[in-house]
């Protein structure tokens, strides 16, 4: 059986990732409290905001600001959405 965990983002029990997605404090907190799930949206939503937003990742200030969303996002706070960013329609 899979590990769960109490999903910060949904605030209820999902399964959990596998490992922590990065080391530090930071991942162990990730690891101890997200879910695949949210972690995956997370992810997606990471590209879209590189891509669009045209994220240089070597800049620090790019960084600090993704660093930024991802715990807004995953807090379930309101978080910045990808300027022109379209989904697609999946019929």
């Amino acid at each position: 059986m899979s590990r769960t965990v109490l999903c910060r983002k949904y605030n209820k029990e999902l399964p959990a990732l596998t490992s922590a997605p990065f080391p530090g404090p930071a991942g162990i907190d990730i690891l101890e409290n997200v879910s695949q799930q949210a972690w995956a949206e997370w992810t997606e939503h990471q590209t879209r905001l590189i891509n669009e937003k045209h994220l240089n990742m070597i800049d620090l200030q790019a960084r600090k600001y993704l660093t930024e969303q991802r715990s807004k996002f995953l807090s379930g706070e309101e978080f910045d959405k990808a300027d022109g960013y379209v989904p697609e329609n999946k019929q």
